[in-house]
Order: structure tokens, then C-alpha cells, then sequence
């Protein structure tokens, strides 16, 4: 309370409604306040009104209502102004409060696999950085176009994260372009770059051929050349079969599977020639004997001596597989910049690292402007190879 008896807060008329768009006056409100009326504003509406400052005899105990006026009205300007600043700390304080609820990481992929165990890994370290629950939730379908459009259309506020492979991004907006209409530099925010899957070329141990150069061979004498499986329509297995068609002029032929454990499986059985997949996926038959691998996309730690094409004299590569973070497009600045040390810290953890490792995945980091020139610079090659193969009629 001022030395004139007013309540200092939020004044208003009695009459007039609790929200602050209606914070006005009118006219009749200063004679209100120089007859001595204040109203006070509580949260849940007006909560006082009462008489103040009158004089025995029931008048203004002011000189007179023009200077009662003039109290009134340099109140009404603190008021004004203390009320912006009020406006303002919630404003303030919700800016540097992220994050203060449960985050969603969406994959496209489906539960089980070795990106999967990736992303729950990756989600367990953050929560424990960021102090909130990460949950992970699985969005397979359309090659990952689905999960990826859900993660495109979630609201901008930081809550909800996108962990997805190349595919969904490069590939499968050349091959299904209806499906996959969406452009993730600009209807995503790259975040990182936070892990490698190489793939890699593999065969049946009693394979007739041992190297690149004799399974080449063998295609080239063979009537109708080999068939190589992959995990699916748009799948680096798919995409390197036709790179190999480019750099080695052979009929290899592509045979799509729903997923990479049919095609193990066939390729067991003797029912196809070989295998494109990646590395996790038959990391374990390579160890076994079971099957042999003659090409990789790019070197592995725990299996050295398997080669690349280039390192064997050919014009292309296996094309791998990669993994980035992204969020919504129009993410707020603040968000991105608190998230972004705790994804780093949690993709370098060596703890990470080691238990992604024997399922053939390395753990690297790559900044959001590398993540984006490496978007940008494969969804050209695969358009270029892709729009070459359809002129050639392959």
C-alpha cells in the first residue's frame, strides 16, 4: 500500500473482466479513484473493493480531484509497467526451463534391431544428462517415411526427437518421391551426426567364388548373372547393387526382401547369391564361418581385412548406412542449443561405443553442417545414379 492508500497490484474497475487484454479504463474509473475506490485484481478475479482516504466530513482528503487524477494516473502507469515485467518473467523463466517434461525419440525402424538398441542407448544417456525421461518410440513403415513425417508434423517446442537412418532421407525420396515428399533440410532441423553402420557384401561359404573379381566373373559366364538380396525397395542393399552395375558392368541382379533376416535366411539355403546388408546384420555369420564376406563400404575395426571396392581398384563403394538426430523444423534457438552438448556427450560415451561395437556399428560425431552437406551430397549421387540406370532401361 502507497502513501495514498492504494493498493499497489493489478487496479481495475470492478466491472470489468479479470484478463489482462481488458486492462483499460474508463472514463468513469477516475472518478472512482478520486472518490477514494480502489478495486484489487486477484488471481481468481476482483477480491476487494473498498473506500479510502476520506475525511471525517466524507470528502476527498486530497486538495481536490485533479491532483487524486494525477495520483491516479501516474499509478496507473507503474501499474501498466509492473505489470509488462510481471507478463515477462514467465516468459523468461520458460525460455531456460527446457526441458522440463518426458522427450519422445521417434525411429522409423522396428524394435529389436541393432539401431534400435542404438537409440536406447543414445535416449538412456540423454534422460540421465538432461535430467527427463527419453522415450523411445518405434515408427517402422514406407521404408522410414512414416515415422519420419510424424517427427515433420510434431509441434516445435523440443519434445519430440527423430533418430533415423539414410534411407528414409536420400533414397527413398528419389525412389517413392509421393511417400517421401518432404525435403529434411528444410522440413527438419539436422541436429548431428552420431553413428555408422558400414555395408557390407557377403556370400554363402561354399560359394563358388572367394573375391569381388571372380564373383564378377561368375555373373558375366552365368546366364542371367547373380542375384544379390537386400533388405527391402530403397535399401543401401538395393542402391549398391546398382553402383556395383556401374562400376563393374556385370548382370547383377537386385532382390528385394522385407527386412534383412529373409535375406540371410535365403542366402543360407542356397536361394540367392549373395547378400548387401549391413554389417549388424551378419556380423555374427561372418564370425561363425557361415558366411564370407568379400566387400565392405567403409573399413570396421573388428574386421580389418575385409576390402572396399575402391581399395580393390573399382570406381565405387558400397553405399553405408549413417545415423543423425534431428528435430522439427522451427525449433526455438535455446532448445537446440542446450540439447546439442548433451547428444554429443551421449554419442561419444565410450560405454556406447563398446556395446554398439559387435553389432557393427561405430559411434562417431559429426556436426549438424556435416550431417546436412552429407544429406545433400548422397540424395544427388543416388538421383544422378538412379535417373542414369532409367535412361539405360535398368
Amino acid at each position: 500500500m502507497n502513501k495514498l492508500g492504494f493498493h499497489v497490484g493489478l487496479i481495475v474497475p470492478a466491472r470489468e473482466q479479470c484478463y489482462p487484454e481488458k486492462l483499460f479504463l474508463e472514463r468513469d474509473s477516475v472518478n472512482r479513484m478520486a472518490e477514494g475506490e480502489t478495486v484489487v485484481l486477484g488471481s481468481a478475479g476482483v477480491v476487494s473493493a473498498r473506500r479510502i482516504g476520506r475525511g471525517k466530513a466524507g470528502s476527498v482528503s486530497r486538495p481536490d480531484f485533479i491532483n487524486a487524477s494525477r495520483h491516479w494516473q501516474m499509478i496507473k502507469r507503474r501499474t501498466f509497467l509492473g505489470m509488462s515485467s510481471l507478463l515477462a518473467v514467465p516468459l523468461i523463466s520458460r525460455a531456460n526451463d527446457y526441458p522440463r517434461m518426458p522427450i519422445n525419440l521417434v525411429t522409423p525402424l522396428a524394435a529389436g534391431d541393432a539401431a534400435d538398441r542404438a537409440a536406447r542407448l543414445i535416449g538412456q544417456e540423454l534422460s540421465k544428462l538432461l535430467g527427463v525421461a527419453v522415450t523411445v518410440m518405434n515408427r517402422p513403415g514406407a521404408g522410414g517415411s512414416l515415422g519420419t513425417q510424424a517427427v515433420i508434423r510434431a509441434p516445435k517446442d523440443g519434445y519430440t526427437l527423430l533418430y533415423a537412418q539414410n534411407s528414409p532421407l536420400t533414397i527413398r525420396r528419389v525412389i517413392d518421391p509421393e511417400a517421401a515428399n518432404y525435403d529434411p533440410l528444410k522440413d527438419l532441423t539436422p541436429l548431428a551426426l552420431t553413428t555408422r553402420s558400414p555395408s557390407v557384401l557377403v556370400v554363402h561359404k561354399d560359394a563358388p567364388f572367394k573375391t569381388i573379381k571372380e564373383m564378377v566373373d561368375h555373373a558375366r559366364q552365368r546366364s542371367g548373372g547373380i542375384n544379390i538380396g537386400n533388405a527391402g525397395p530403397g535399401s543401401v542393399g538395393e542402391i549398391s547393387v546398382q553402383l556395383m552395375n556401374a562400376a563393374v558392368g556385370a548382370p547383377l541382379n537386385s532382390v528385394n526382401y522385407k527386412g534383412a533376416a529373409p535375406a540371410v535366411t535365403d542366402l543360407l539355403g542356397g536361394y540367392i547369391d549373395a547378400v548387401i546388408l549391413a554389417l549388424g546384420a551378419v556380423s555374427a555369420h561372418i564370425r561363425s564361418g557361415s558366411l564370407r564376406a568379400l566387400a565392405i563400404s567403409s573399413p570396421f575395426p573388428d574386421f580389418p581385412a575385409i576390402p572396399t571396392l575402391r581399395k580393390l581398384g573399382y570406381d565405387a563403394d558400397l553405399l553405408g548406412v549413417w545415423f543423425g538426430f534431428f528435430m522439427p523444423a522451427g525449433v526455438p534457438g535455446h532448445v537446440i542449443d542446450t540439447l546439442l552438448p548433451a547428444l554429443e556427450q551421449a554419442a561419444r560415451s565410450p560405454a556406447i561405443s563398446a556395446q554398439l561395437l559387435p553389432s557393427g556399428m561405430t559411434q562417431e560425431w559429426g556436426s549438424r553442417q556435416a550431417l546436412a552437406e552429407e544429406i545433400a551430397t548422397e540424395y544427388r549421387s543416388i538421383k544422378e545414379l538412379l535417373g542414369s540406370s532409367s535412361k539405360n532401361g535398368k
